[in-house]
C-alpha cells in the first residue's frame, strides 16, 4: 500500500501562544482523493483492470539461478509502478493520477511550551494517496515572534529593567510586563545595578508538564548621558558626601556570579 506524501507548514506563534498553548486553524493546500473516480484515476469502472504483468499485486517476483543456489527477488512492478491497476481511460478531473488539489482548513492544537525549531507531527493529515493509500503526515514547524520586550531564555524569560539612580538609593515600586500582563514588584533602597530579582513561575512551562519556568528581571541604574548646570551641581554636592563613596562589601556579589546563582 502506497503512502501519500508528508506536509509541511510553519506556524508562528507569539510568547503569550507559547506560553499558554493555542489552537490555530491554517489553511493549507494539499492533494486529496479525487471525487469524480473515487480516487481511481479511471474514467468509470469499465476504464480500469488488474494490472496483467504483476496480477494486481504491485510487485514482480524473479527468480534468479546462482552457484548458491536460487535467489529470489521482488521489487515494484514496473508495468503499473507498485499500484497494481491499468488504466485504458482517464478520469478527466484528476487526469489518471486518482488526486486533485483542494484547500483544507486544519485545526491544530499547539501544547504550551514549544520553542523555535520544534516540529510537531499529525499523523493522516497530509497529502493522500492514490489509489486509496495511506496518507501522509502534516508536519508542523514552530516559529517564535520576538516580544517586544520579553527575551526567552529556555523556559525563562528575561527583562532589563531601568531605574534612575534615585529610585535605586531611596527604593520604590515599580509596574514591569509579563507574559500575561503585568506585575508590581519592589526595588529596595540601596539597590545595586546587576541584581536579579525573580517572579516564580512567571515563564514558560516545558512540553507536557506542570514545571514552569520563571521571569528574571535585570535591574540596571540609568546613569544619564548630559546634566543641566543644576543637575551638575547637584551630583559635585552628593559625590563629597561619605554615603556616596564605593564600599563593596566581601560577600559581595559579581553580576556573572549572581547569574550563575540563579540559574543553579
Amino acid at each position: 500500500v502506497r503512502k501519500g506524501t508528508n506536509l509541511r507548514i510553519r506556524v508562528k506563534l507569539t510568547l503569550k501562544e507559547i506560553a499558554e498553548g493555542v489552537e490555530k486553524k491554517i489553511k493549507v493546500n494539499k492533494l486529496v482523493s479525487c471525487s469524480t473516480c473515487s480516487g481511481s484515476g479511471a474514467k468509470d469502472n469499465s476504464s480500469y483492470h488488474n494490472c496483467r504483468t504483476c496480477g494486481g499485486s504491485g510487485s514482480v517476483t524473479r527468480v534468479t539461478n546462482t552457484i548458491l543456489g536460487q535467489m529470489q527477488t521482488t521489487s515494484t512492478c514496473p508495468s503499473c509502478n507498485g499500484e497494481g491497476v491499468e488504466i485504458t481511460a482517464k478520469c478527466p478531473s484528476c487526469g489518471g493520477d486518482g488526486l486533485v488539489r483542494e484547500d483544507e482548513t486544519i485545526a491544530i492544537n499547539i501544547p504550551a511550551g514549544v520553542s523555535e525549531g520544534m516540529q510537531l507531527s499529525m499523523s493522516g493529515k497530509g497529502n493522500a494517496a492514490p489509489r486509496g493509500g495511506i496518507p501522509g503526515d502534516l508536519i508542523i514547524l514552530i516559529d517564535e515572534i520576538p516580544h517586544e520586550t520579553l527575551k526567552r531564555d529556555g523556559n525563562n524569560v528575561i527583562y532589563d529593567l531601568y531605574i534612575s539612580f534615585p529610585q535605586a538609593a531611596l527604593g520604590t515600586s515599580v509596574e514591569v510586563p509579563t507574559i500575561d500582563g503585568k506585575a508590581k514588584i519592589k526595588i529596595d533602597a540601596g539597590t545595586q545595578s546587576g541584581k536579579i530579582l525573580r517572579l516564580r513561575n512567571k515563564g514558560i512551562p516545558e512540553v507536557n508538564s506542570y514545571h514552569k519556568g520563571d521571569q528574571l528581571i535585570y535591574v540596571n541604574v540609568w546613569t544619564p548621558k548630559s546634566l543641566t548646570p543644576e543637575e551638575k551641581t547637584l551630583m559635585e554636592q552628593l559625590d563629597t558626601a561619605s554615603n556616596f563613596t564605593p564600599k563593596p562589601g566581601k560577600g559581595e556579589k559579581s553580576f556573572f556570579e549572581r547569574i550563575k546563582e540563579y540559574f543553579e
